[in-house]
Order: C-alpha cells, then structure tokens, then sequence
C-alpha cells in the first residue's frame, strides 16, 4: 500500500503544535508493516492553496499511489492534483463549521472517492446525509499513549515550577479559541490556579496535563476532543461536555463527567479531585482504544477497501462521479 497524505496542518519549527495528532497518524502508518506513507504538508493560508496544486502537480508527476488521503476540507482541492488514485479527505471541525471554510469544504465531497470525519458527532451534524444518502467513514487520529502517560504528579510539577502542594486545574487549549469556553473553565476554577496550553511546546504537555488535578473541557464543540483522551491516558480526571469524543471515551470512567456544562454539577464533581493529593482515574485502558496506533489501523482497512473498489486506479473527481460516493451507508462510531 502506497499513500500520499497531504495537509495544511503538521508541525513547523515556529508552529510545533499545529497538526501533531496528523503527524502523529502518518508516523502511525508508517510503522504498519507493507505501507509506505509519502507526506506533503503545505502552510495554512488562502494563497497557500494554488501553490500546492501546483506544487504536487510538478513533484508526483508520474507517481503511482493506491490512495490520495487529505486531512482538512479545503485541502481536498490542491490533493485533487494528483491524479490516478481514489480520493479521501479528512474533516476535522473547523473545515466545516467556519463560515469562510465551511462551504467549499462541503463542495469537495461531491469529488472525493470517501469523505471521513473524526468523529461520528461531526458526521451527523455537519454532513447533510451522513449514514443515509453519504457514505461516510470515521477515521479519528487517535492519542499517542507513548507520548501521554502517567507521570509523578509532583515530578511534573516539580519540572513546571509549580507549586507541589497547592491543587490546580487544566484547561488544555489556547484561550484564545472561543468555541473552548476557557470563560467557563475560569468560572469553575474560581480561587484554584488554572493552566492554559496556548504556548506550550506539545513535547512539554504531558508534564501539564500530569501536573493537574484535573483537565476540564467545556467546550461548545469539538472534531473530535483530543484532549479528553490525553488526560485518561495520563490516567488524569476529566470533565468535559458532551460534544465529540467525549461521550464515549468517558461513559462508565469513574471519576471523570461528561455533561452540559452546569456550573453546580461540574463543581460537585470537581471538588473530590480538588481535595485529594494525587487524585486519578483509570482512564489508560479506555485511551488506548483510541490510540494513534488502533486508528491508524482503522485508516489502513479504509485505504484498501477503496483501492480495492477502483482496481488500482482512478482519478480524482472523474473517479467519484464515476463510483457514486452518494450511495446509501453509515457513519460508523470510533468504537465500531
């Protein structure tokens, strides 16, 4: 199997955190046995997009791949390029919910051999259709659970300079993003220090979220909720509300809450976490089906059903109209 992933969002020296979990899919797949992952990444930016079609077109010139695999709906259009393969895009969220990215996000999957989302949720609400007249496939990235584990919580605060006895919480997204509710997280946290991640080096957010003795996630929306799987691999608890992955990846976790964010509730179950020294949930286990390396196998069944289905070739949006990706299917969960 040969792929090509292209994709306006991986990590850049002045940008480290943009795309990891992308990242940390294709070092995923390329750890599989029999696959071979060519990556092109291109900087976010309107002007950005001409330039990459032009880009691919002149370097895979030639080039056989079994599957073109594009992670976020705009870059769809530049992967279109290359020519000879069936077509996957990835919608991550914003792709689809922004007003500005929203529209010709959704026009590419009238071209594209499978449309995949990263969680089911985003299917359902974004994707007029989803699981009855679209076939759509959900190809989470998944938590990198070497990266994410538990560590002595005085040890990651010790390496932070935090204060090794005086409790804190986490809120593991830039303040800055507003659909994050970082108002909420500050309500909740009331006189307890609260974290923020908007410019830490993703090497260094494992010690924070060990750090902390909790991580709230009280989002109005999510893709998928990355950080809610970060913090059971860490075995650290959770409070998140019920939008992407959430619901499932924290149903039956004691010690962690998933809900609509109800200032009371989240404080009553926030506080048990509040009082103890080192307090944990059993998350791992639960990460760990979600893992980088479990959805990156998930991404290879994908990958060869579709190879399978185009013989070996195809092209692009002739491809697609040609193979009918409008036909009735479902939008599988993470866990199917």
């Amino acid at each position: 199997m040969r792929a090509l992933v292209v994709t306006n969002m991986h990590p850049t020296p002045a940008r480290p955190a943009l795309g990891r979990f992308v990242a940390d899919q294709v070092a995923a797949l390329r750890r599989i046995d029999g696959v071979e992952v060519e990556l092109f990444a291109f900087p976010p930016g309107l002007r950005s997009y001409p330039r990459a079609a032009r880009a691919l077109r002149r370097r895979y010139r030639g080039e056989r791949f079994d599957v073109v695999h594009a992670h976020f709906g705009l870059t769809a259009w530049p992967a279109f390029a290359v020519r000879g393969a069936p077509h996957v895009v990835t919608f991550h969220g914003t792709d689809l919910a922004h007003p500005r990215s929203r529209a010709l996000s959704r026009a590419a999957l009238r071209c594209v051999t499978l449309a995949t989302t990263v969680s089911a949720s985003l299917a359902r609400e974004r994707i007029a259709g989803a699981g009855v007249r679209r076939r759509v496939a959900v190809l989470p990235c998944g938590v990198d659970t070497e990266r994410f584990r538990p560590l002595p919580r005085a040890e990651a605060r010790a390496r932070l300079g935090l204060d090794p006895g005086a409790p804190c919480l986490l809120f593991p997204a830039d303040p800055a993003r507003g659909e994050k509710r970082v108002d909420r997280a500050r309500r909740l946290a009331g006189e307890v220090p609260l974290l923020t991640l908007g410019d830490v080096h993703p090497d260094e957010v494992p010690l924070w979220v060990n750090a902390a003795n909790a991580v709230l996630v009280p989002s109005e929306r999510e893709g998928f909720g990355l950080a809610v799987l970060e913090a059971l691999a860490c075995d650290v608890p959770v409070l998140a509300t019920p939008v992407g992955v959430a619901p499932l990846a924290l149903g039956g976790i004691a010690g962690a809450h998933c809900g609509p964010f109800e200032e009371e509730t989240w404080r009553r179950a926030l506080a048990p976490h509040l009082a103890a020294a080192d307090p944990r949930v059993a998350g791992r286990a639960r990460a760990a089906l979600l893992s980088a390396d479990r959805m990156a196998e998930r991404v290879l069944v994908a990958w060869r059903a579709i190879a399978a289905q185009s013989g070996g070739a195809g092209a692009g949006p002739g491809y697609t109209r040609r193979r009918g990706v409008r036909r009735a299917g479902s939008a599988a969960s993470p866990d199917s």
